[in-house]
């Protein structure tokens, strides 16, 4: 009985088993069979869920924008501060307008006003300025991280010239744009725009000084916020029938952009800004005549060659196998529009001489017709450089240092060194042509090379007059500038001293005697730089009161790869120069430039090189870095700290017995080690008696040269803040030094 009934209840225990089971087997199965409707629901609910978040997103997103305040115009965030929120300081996108005038009758002062109360009501501060009173070497480039706007309302003066107010601006901006030192990023950062006041009775120059600070702003990195607009005093040609009426149409425009850029908007103008002009992307009647627009894409064209210094002619020009090539116009590359025609110049003259060598002469013309050395495309781009040029073949330009003393802000290293007065000193050269191609020439090699003298020769007396005429007419430009001291403006204005290191090679020019003899007896000194490449030039040197030899590296290959020469002897020709160098009487010195990863591990053959040539001095400077060059791969890296000088400095001057750190001008980059023969009595004598060199010069002249004298007869003491050492470090307590803020150095001197 037991048995049975475990044996039914196991039976039964079975059949639930099989009763759950099919249970859920049936609903599974069903599930199966309608897993498509399933599937369906589960991508429907899925749909809506996306949507939801998609849409509740949006409408907290518009909600933020909805209360944000535009009268304000500023953007404010929180931070954590010690576990608290606080609130964080407020960021304007625009701190204010700057609005420069440039006034000769009174409209644009007028306008200036009008457009400061415009910009007031916006809440915006507003500054009205002078251009007269605004120095752009100190303050321009402070506009590249002030946030300001900067409102440019020029007028164009006679013949297209600014107004009188407005000159010293545009000759800075126009020598700056074209100065490669200051770079196509030197006021990045800086937002401007420009109205050009103007007559279109004077189709020829038209709204010219509008144009040419839009665009040389443009040229160094500034951006436009909108397109630049002229207004027009000739009525039947005015847009809006006047000038004051062009200027409320612009204003209106300017004002809404103004709006625009306060609200965070980053876009330049609304037109093309590429090659230095901007025109509106919307049709725009036609403004200008035929004349003006092909006047406009002249200046473009030359805007956008302008930054290439690449050459064509550079590698053909080292591979040349005739070590009597020369090649006289050298990487000027795309400069200017008439390169074409300057090349074509360039091979006939070539041809020429190929064809009859024989007939070239030294500063002669026989049976030949020699050429200048200036060419057309070559005058064009020094000229833009800011070069004076003089005849066929010389030049002068101020010297940055000389700018920075007539107001009182320090001299050159020649000043602390040698008591040079540098607002008294002129830059110049008698040969723009050179036989080197250094890597960290200066002017990106726009000015001539060659191995002999072959081009049409000016006499020196007309050189050395138009060299003082246009550096005079140089100063004169700083008659009224911001900062300059009267006294030194009036100095200036009478040279004391010449720099023969302004570009090129002096020593190459066949009168250079004849012209050092004019230069002394004008009461001038004469600091003439070589490099090297010419010995008997060197011997056959009359008395100059500094001469210097440029010794850039010390074993030949170094030479050939920094200074890239053009002759093929010319690790003899550099040898014998300093042997050369050490037959002279009067002051001697080696120049040393240093380049990081180049030159700078040479200490003992350097000291080899100093006991071949036994200058009395050796400056040794860091190299300057001058922008990008197609010509060369020098970079900022190349560029050694002054630490890296003074300690190259202090490990030569232990390899060299007979010498000593004598001076050191920090703020050069440069230092002077001086032969202990100017160390009297424990204190340095390497500053010149200028009046007493003039006597003795004076008196070598008139006695055929048999009266001789020694760098010992002209020396006088060096002040102690210019020693090594000192706390001045080299500047004179004398004048005032100034702190550049976000401003490169572009100093080269």
């Amino acid at each position: 009985m037991d048995l049975r009934g475990n044996l039914q209840l196991h039976k039964s225990r079975q059949d639930a088993s099989v009763d759950t089971w099919s249970y859920f087997y049936t609903h599974l199965m069903s599930l199966w069979l309608h897993r498509f409707y399933i599937y369906s629901c589960a991508a429907f609910g899925i749909s809506i869920w996306i949507c939801i978040q998609f849409f509740a997103g949006r409408t907290k997103k518009q909600d933020g924008k909805a209360s944000w305040k535009p009268a304000s115009l500023e953007v404010t965030d929180d931070v954590l501060v010690n576990g608290y929120a606080t609130p964080k300081a407020k960021e304007a996108y625009v701190a204010g307008v700057k609005i420069f005038y440039g006034s000769q009758t009174g409209t644009a002062k007028g306008f200036a006003a009008v457009l400061a109360e415009a910009v007031v009501a916006l809440t915006l501060p507003a500054e009205i300025i002078n251009m007269r009173e605004y120095d752009p070497d100190d303050c321009l480039a402070e506009e590249t991280i002030s946030k300001n706007v900067c409102v440019f309302l020029v007028a164009t003066y006679t013949e297209g010239q600014p107004t009188e107010n407005a000159a010293w601006f545009c000759k800075w901006l126009e020598e700056a744009a074209n100065d490669f030192r200051f770079g196509k990023t030197y006021l990045k950062g800086m937002r401007y725009a420009v109205f050009g006041l103007g007559n279109s009775v004077y189709i020829d120059h038209y709204n010219t000084v509008g144009k040419n600070i839009d665009k040389w702003l443009w040229m160094l990195g500034a951006n436009r916020v909108m397109t630049r607009a002229e207004g027009d005093c000739n009525v039947a040609k005015s847009k809006h029938g006047s000038i004051e009426a062009d200027f409320a149409a612009w204003r209106v425009r300017f004002l809404l952009r103004l709006q625009a850029l306060c609200k965070g908007e980053k876009k330049s103008c609304s037109g093309n800004c590429k090659k230095g002009k901007c025109k509106s992307k919307v049709k725009q009647s036609k403004e200008g005549s035929d004349h003006e627009q092909r006047v406009s894409e002249q200046e473009n064209t030359e805007v956008e060659e302008l930054f290439e210094t690449t050459s064509e002619e550079e590698s053909g020009a080292e591979e040349d196998g005739d070590a009597n090539s020369v090649i006289d116009v050298e990487d000027l590359g795309k400069l200017m529009g008439h390169m074409k025609k300057a090349k074509k110049e360039h091979e006939l003259d070539e041809r020429a001489g190929r064809m009859d060598r024989s007939l070239r002469t030294i500063g002669k013309k026989e049976g030949s017709e020699q050429r200048e050395m200036i060419t057309p495309a070559l005058r064009d781009a020094l000229t833009k450089q800011g070069y004076r040029l003089i005849g066929s073949h010389s030049g002068v330009k101020l010297c940055r240092w000389t700018k920075s003393m007539l107001r009182g802000r320090g001299g050159c290293y020649k000043h602390t060194f040698y008591g040079i007065e540098s607002h008294r000193c002129m830059e110049a050269t008698p040969s723009l042509a050179c036989a080197n191609k250094c890597v960290f020439c200066w002017r990106h090699h726009t000015n001539p090379v060659g191995t002999e003298w072959r081009w049409k020769l000016d006499q020196p007396e007309m050189i050395l007059q138009e060299a003082i005429e246009n550096h005079q007419s140089l100063i004169k430009q700083f008659r009224g500038v911001p900062g300059v001291k009267a006294d030194r403006f009036e100095e200036a204005m009478v040279a004391k001293h010449c720099a023969l290191s302004l570009v090129g090679e002096p020593i190459m020019y066949p009168e250079i005697n004849r012209f050092l003899k004019l230069l002394h007896g004008h009461h001038i000194s004469s600091f003439l730089v070589t490099n090297a490449q010419f010995p008997e030039e060197i011997r056959n040197l009359e008395p100059v009161t500094q001469l210097y030899v440029s010794v850039d590296a010390s074993t030949k290959d170094s030479l050939k790869k920094i200074d890239r020469p053009l002759f093929k002897d010319f690790w003899q020709r550099f040898l014998d120069s300093l042997k050369a160098l050490a037959e002279k009487q009067q002051r001697t010195v080696y120049r040393l430039t240093l380049v990081k990863a180049w030159n700078v591990d040479e200490l003992k053959a350097y000291a080899q090189l100093v006991s071949l040539g036994k200058p009395d001095f050796i400056e040794v400077k860091g190299v300057t870095y001058c922008g990008e060059s197609s010509a060369s791969n020098l970079t900022m890296a190349n560029v050694p700290w002054h630490e890296e000088v003074v300690r190259f400095v202090q490990e030569l001057a232990e390899l060299l017995p007979d010498y000593e750190i004598a001076c050191e001008h920090e703020h050069s980059n440069c230092l002077l080690i001086a032969h202990q023969k100017f160390k009297i009595h424990g204190e340095w004598y390497t500053w010149i008696d200028y009046d007493r060199f003039q006597e003795l010069v004076q008196n070598y002249d008139e006695s055929g040269g048999s009266k001789t004298f020694t760098v010992a007869d002209y020396m006088a003491r060096t002040p102690c803040w210019a020693v090594f050492g000192s706390r001045e470090r080299g500047f004179d307590p004398l004048d005032t030094r100034y702190q550049r803020k976000n401003k490169k150095d572009i100093s080269g001197c």
